[in-house]
């Protein structure tokens, strides 16, 4: 007589992590922002500290601002490019893909081309942060109401005529830098480098009350972001206003870019490092741990930016360009990764 074969039984998955002694688990998402918060501290001190030739005062008086800089840089680039991704599903593009290194490049140079370098370098620095910041977000605003606040509500077609139009602003900069003076082209140079050492106190006060006001303004909308994520099929059928919140998310991200940018200049690859990064880090999918996340890394490659330049480039180039250096190898890396599946 036959009789039916006894089904085996299966293990439960914490009885085979028993067997084979796997008990080890990744640690929740707060102990690594706690890590990594230390890792941040002992950099700032590495940085505030060491290699001081002489009074501490005097150093500290310097070193201070510009670590404040890097804070407000930080929290603006990462914070803006993580919201970004998460409105373009798209985790290879960044803010800057919209034109905001090209038209800050391009305010500089109409200034110097019509006025000269002389009366460029006699440009109140309030005036010209302020002229800065409103011409890239009026056009930022612009450019977002146009493109998405009709009936055509492409994101893909607004980041389509963005680059088109980052493309012209490079181009039409390009032909004016061609027709300058060498010492005034050497001027718009200098300005053209990311550059946080020295900040003005007074800019850097109104820089990070903007991208206070921004970061206030994205923690009611945390778990809105979360659901974002999903896509927008499904954010609209969960009862998310998804063209207002766009927008809104949108005119935040032009906000903190146009500040951090029109401060320290552009750091073109800087959004794709830390924003990469925070998603492995932060072991959550969650806003309310990518976000500082991001913000800590980006402070992180700052500061690390800056010691290679001062302790093994010996001062010999800019942070931008040790930044840009790190960050197209890593965008060789994601896009070569990508392309692999």
């Amino acid at each position: 007589m036959l009789t039916e074969p006894t089904p085996a039984v299966v293990p439960s998955a914490p009885a085979r992590r028993r067997r084979s002694g796997a008990t080890s688990r990744p640690a929740r998402p707060g102990v690594r922002l706690a890590v990594l918060a230390a890792v941040v501290a002992g950099m700032v001190a590495a940085y505030l500290l060491l290699d001081v030739p002489g009074s501490y005062a005097f150093a500290l008086k310097i070193r201070v601002p510009a670590v404040l800089a890097m804070l407000v840089v930080a929290t603006a680039v990462g914070t803006s490019t993580v919201v970004f991704h998460t409105i373009t599903q798209n985790r290879i593009l960044t803010p800057s893909i919209m034109g905001f290194d090209a038209f800050y490049v391009l305010i500089s140079t109409v200034v110097v081309f019509f006025r000269g370098a002389v009366s460029f370098a006699r440009t109140d620095e309030l005036t010209l942060w302020a002229v800065q910041v409103a011409v890239m977000v009026a056009f930022s605003v612009f450019l977002f109401t146009w493109m998405f606040g009709g009936k055509r509500r492409s994101i893909h077609l607004m980041l389509l005529v963005g680059i088109v139009l980052g493309t012209f602003f490079r181009s039409f900069t390009e032909w004016m830098q061609r027709m300058l003076d060498p010492l005034d082209f050497q001027v718009l140079t200098d300005a053209m480098f990311a550059s946080l050492t020295r900040p003005d106190p007074l800019l850097l006060l109104l820089t990070g009350a903007l991208v206070l006001l921004g970061c206030a303004a994205l923690v009611p909308l945390l778990r809105t972001l979360d659901v974002l994520t999903l896509g927008e099929p499904a954010a609209v059928g969960l009862g998310v206003d998804h063209r207002r919140v766009v927008m809104v998310l949108f005119t935040v991200v032009s906000v903190m870019i146009a500040a951090s940018t029109a401060l320290v200049g552009p750091v073109l690859f800087l959004g794709l490092i830390v924003a990469n990064l925070a998603y492995s880090c932060a072991g959550s999918f969650r806003h309310a741990w990518t976000l500082p996340t991001a913000v800590l890394i980006g402070v992180v490659c700052l500061l690390g930016g800056q010691l290679v330049l001062e302790q093994l480039l010996g001062y010999g180039g800019t942070l931008s360009t040790v930044i840009d250096f790190a960050g197209g190898l890593f965008f060789l890396h994601l896009v070569l990764r990508k392309g692999t599946r």
